[in-house]
C-alpha cells in the first residue's frame, strides 16, 4: 500500500473534479474505481481492508487486459490507466481529492463516521459524494460543516457498464456542486439524472417496491420463483428475474433499502417481506453467500443448482386431453394472433367473431401478419398459404360444435366474457376444455357461468401473440387436474412457455407490473422527477426495455387505470389506489397512443 503525501498543493476550481477519492473498494467502489481512471482520472481507492485494496487493484488489471486482449486498449494505454491508481488503508489519504465519493456499507453511524473524519481531512471546497441508494443524503450532509458541499452520486452495478448516474440534491446542497457532479458524469459516459431526496431515489424507488411484492408473492406460495421470474422476463421483457435479481443485489441490501423506504413512506408496500429478514438472518443473502432464494454452485457463482425436493412443474399432473382443432372467439389483435399461434402450430382453428364479415377481416389481419414473416425471411410463402388454410373464419359460434379447446378473446368485460361461456357451455361438445385469455379478471367467474366450471382454465397471451414466449395458465380451486395438464401440454406444442398461477387478480405479470407503473404516475404528481428522468432511470439503472410512461402510453391509461382498479378493489391495500393524475388523464380522454396523447403527445397517424 502506498502512504499518502503531505506535501502542499495549490487549490483547483470547484469545477475541476481530476482527482476523486474512492471510499470502499467493495464490488461497487472498485466498479466507479475503474470508470474514472479509464475516463483520466486521478483515483485514491480508501479501505479499512488492505486485502480489498488489493483486490481492487487486481480487478482494474484484469479488466484492463480484457479491454486489450479484444483490441479496445494498447498495453500502453491500459498501463497509463493502471497508474492512475493507488490504494490506501488510511481516510487521510483524500486530503487532496477534489470529489470523494464514500460507497462504504448502507448504515448510518458508519457513513456519517466517514463524512466527520473527511471534513477534518478535506479541503473546504471538495465535493463530498455519498453512493448511498437507501439513506438520506440530507441527513447524511447535516452531520458535516459544509452540508452545501454534500450531495449524492449513485452508480448503479456493474458501475463500468450500467450507463445511469442519479445526482442527488438535498435542500442544503450549492447548485454548483451539483452542476460539477453533473458535468462529470456526462464525461464519463453516464446519464445523470437529477433527482431529490428520499429513500431509493427514483430507479431503487420503483425497483424495490416491485421486487417485494415479487418475494412476498413467492413466500405466500402463490407461485414458484422459476415461474415468477420467467414471468417478468418473458412477459416485460426483463433481463432478470425479480427473485434472481434480489439475490444478485443481495437479500440483505435489498431488506436495508426497504426499511429505509418504509420508513418515509409508511407505505405497507414498502415493509421487507418477512422472507427477507429470515434468509438474511440466516446468512442466506443471495449470490455472494452462495443461496438465497436459489441455491448457487459457490459463493459469487451465477449458476444455479436444482435443489432436492423441488419437483419439476408437470410433475404430477398426469395426462392431458387429446386436442386437434381449436376455437378462437374474437377478431381484435388478440384473437387474430392467438389464432395464427395455433395454426402455426398445425391446429385446425375456428376463428368466430359476431359475423361473417369481422370474422373475414381478422383472417385477413393474419394473413398480413404471414405476410410480413414471408418478407422477412422468416416464413416461406408455401409454409404461409398452410397456415392460413388451417384458419376457417365464422360468423357464430356454433361453429365451436366439434372443437377440443375453445379460447375466448373477447372485450376485457366480465358480463361480456360470462354470455359468452355460457353459450360455450350449450354449443361445446362434452370433455372440451374452455380458456379464458382475461388479464385481470377472475377465472372462476367465468367459470361458474357454465355447467362444468371443472373445464374452464385460464390462459394468460399476451401482446403480439406470435412473439411472445409466455402464457400464465390459471387454474381456479374448480379446475379439474387434466384440463390443467392439458393446457400445459398445448403451450409445449405452440412453443410457449407456461408459468402456473392461482386465480387472483392480475396473476403474475400484472400483479407485479402495474403497481411500479403507478408508482411512477406518483413520482411525477408529487414534482419528484420528471418523466424523461424516470423512463431514463428505469431503462438505463434498471435493464427495462421502455419507460413506465413510455410503456403506459403504449398499453392505454384506461387499460391500466382498469387494472389499477382491479388490484386495488381485491387487495385493498391503499398503496394500490390508483394515482389521481392517471384518472384525470383518463378522464379527460388522454388514453396515450392511440389517442395521440397520453403522458406525451404523438403525431397523428
Amino acid at each position: 500500500m502506498d502512504r499518502p503525501s503531505t506535501s502542499s498543493q495549490s487549490s483547483p476550481s470547484p469545477y475541476t473534479l481530476q482527482t476523486v477519492a474512492v471510499v470502499g473498494l467493495g464490488t461497487m467502489g472498485t466498479g466507479i474505481a475503474e470508470v474514472l481512471t479509464r475516463a483520466g482520472h486521478e483515483v485514491i481507492g480508501i479501505d479499512v481492508s488492505e486485502a480489498a485494496g488489493l483486490a481492487c487493484s487486481a480487478a482494474l488489471e484484469a479488466a484492463t487486459a480484457r479491454s486489450v486482449a479484444k483490441e479496445r486498449l494498447t498495453e500502453q494505454e491500459r498501463q497509463a490507466v493502471l497508474s492512475r491508481l493507488r490504494t490506501f488503508t488510511d481516510l487521510q489519504a483524500a486530503v487532496h481529492a477534489d470529489l470523494v465519493i464514500e460507497v462504504v456499507p448502507e448504515q448510518y453511524e458508519l457513513k456519517q463516521r466517514v463524512f466527520r473524519e473527511l471534513d477534518a481531512i478535506v479541503r473546504p471546497d471538495a465535493i463530498l459524494a455519498t453512493g448511498t441508494n437507501a439513506l438520506s443524503v440530507t441527513r447524511l450532509a447535516a452531520e458535516s460543516q459544509h452540508p452545501e458541499r454534500v450531495l449524492g452520486l449513485h452508480f448503479f452495478n456493474p458501475a463500468p457498464a450500467m450507463k445511469l448516474v442519479e445526482v442527488v440534491s438535498s435542500v442544503l446542497t450549492a447548485p454548483p456542486a451539483v452542476e460539477a457532479v453533473t458535468a462529470l458524469a456526462r464525461a464519463l459516459g453516464k446519464q445523470p439524472v437529477a433527482v431529490g431526496d428520499r429513500p431509493g431515489f427514483v430507479a431503487d424507488g420503483l425497483l424495490f417496491g416491485y421486487l417485494n411484492q415479487a418475494a412476498a408473492m413467492y413466500e405466500s406460495k402463490y407461485a414458484s420463483r422459476e415461474d415468477i421470474d420467467a414471468a417478468m422476463r418473458l412477459g416485460c421483457g426483463l433481463p432478470m428475474g425479480p427473485l434472481a435479481l434480489l439475490d444478485l443485489i443481495g437479500v440483505d441490501t435489498a431488506r436495508t433499502v426497504l426499511e429505509a423506504m418504509y420508513a418515509a413512506s409508511g407505505d405497507r408496500l414498502h415493509a421487507p417481506a418477512p422472507i427477507l429478514g429470515h434468509l438474511a438472518e440466516a446468512g442466506l443473502t443471495g449470490r455472494k453467500a452462495g443461496r438465497g432464494f436459489y441455491t448457487y454452485e459457490a459463493p459469487g457463482s451465477g449458476t444455479t443448482i436444482p435443489e432436492p425436493g423441488v419437483r419439476a412443474a408437470d410433475a404430477g399432473l398426469g395426462p392431458g386431453r387429446p386436442v386437434r382443432s381449436v376455437g378462437v372467439a374474437g377478431s381484435g389483435t388478440m384473437a387474430s394472433g392467438i389464432a395464427q399461434v395455433f395454426a402455426q402450430a398445425g391446429y385446425e382453428v375456428v376463428l368466430a367473431a359476431r359475423s361473417d364479415e369481422k370474422a373475414a377481416a381478422a383472417k385477413a389481419a393474419i394473413g398480413k401478419s404471414l405476410g410480413r414473416s414471408v418478407a422477412k425471411g422468416r416464413l416461406s410463402q408455401e409454409a404461409a398459404d398452410e397456415v392460413l388454410a388451417r384458419i376457417v373464419p365464422a360468423g357464430s359460434l356454433e361453429a365451436f360444435a366439434e372443437v377440443d379447446l375453445a379460447v375466448e378473446a373477447v372485450a376485457e368485460d366480465l358480463a361480456v366474457k360470462q354470455e359468452l361461456f355460457a353459450a360455450l357451455d350449450k354449443i361445446c361438445r362434452p370433455g372440451a376444455v374452455l380458456a379464458t385469455t382475461t388479464s385481470s379478471l377472475p377465472v372462476v367467474a367465468c367459470a361458474r357461468a357454465t355447467s362444468r366450471p371443472q373445464d374452464v382454465i385460464g390462459m394468460h397471451f399476451f401482446n403480439p401473440a406470435p412473439a411472445m414466449k409466455l402464457v400464465e395458465v390459471v387454474r381456479t380451486v374448480l379446475t379439474s387436474d387434466d384440463v390443467h395438464a392439458t393446457v400445459r401440454e398445448v403451450c409445449a406444442r405452440i412453443r410457449k412457455h407456461p408459468v402456473d398461477c392461482g386465480d387472483r387478480a392480475g396473476f403474475i405479470v400484472n400483479a407485479l407490473l402495474f403497481p411500479y407503473l403507478n408508482n411512477a404516475v406518483k413520482m411525477v404528481e408529487q414534482h419528484y422527477a420528471s418523466l424523461d428522468d424516470i423512463d431514463a432511470a428505469m431503462k438505463l439503472g434498471g435493464g427495462y426495455p421502455m419507460g413506465p410512461f413510455e410503456l403506459l402510453d403504449v398499453v392505454g391509461l384506461d387499460v391500466s387505470l382498469a387494472i389499477e382498479k382491479v388490484l386495488h378493489k381485491e387487495f385493498r391495500e391503499p398503496g394500490l389506489a390508483p394515482s389521481p393524475l392517471l384518472e384525470h388523464l383518463v378522464a379527460a380522454g388522454c388514453l396515450g397512443r392511440k389517442t395521440g396523447r397520453g403522458f406525451r403527445e404523438y403525431a397523428r397517424r
